[in-house]
């Protein structure tokens, strides 16, 4: 199980969820990223922020990338 979701799934449901999970953390990684100015030497607020900011920039690309698989093996494209 992947994400609360079961790979047996069928394409359509899995499409509608991963499309949901986007819409869900994209505004929250482009606020992380608007709010981002670099890491400061010892600072814990600037290296937390460095880490929120690099987990929402993987989970958008990562559901992005798995979204445009599914939508390329469907001809959705």
């Amino acid at each position: 199980m992947v994400g609360g979701l079961k790979w047996g799934m069928d394409t359509q449901t899995r499409l509608k969820y991963l499309e949901e999970q986007l819409a869900k953390y994209k505004p929250k990684y482009l606020e992380a990223k608007r709010k981002f100015r670099g890491v400061r030497h010892e600072n814990s607020l600037s290296e937390l922020r460095y880490t929120e900011f690099m987990v929402y920039k993987d989970m958008v690309e990562g559901l992005e990338r798995e979204i445009s698989g599914l939508e390329n093996r469907n001809g959705r494209a």
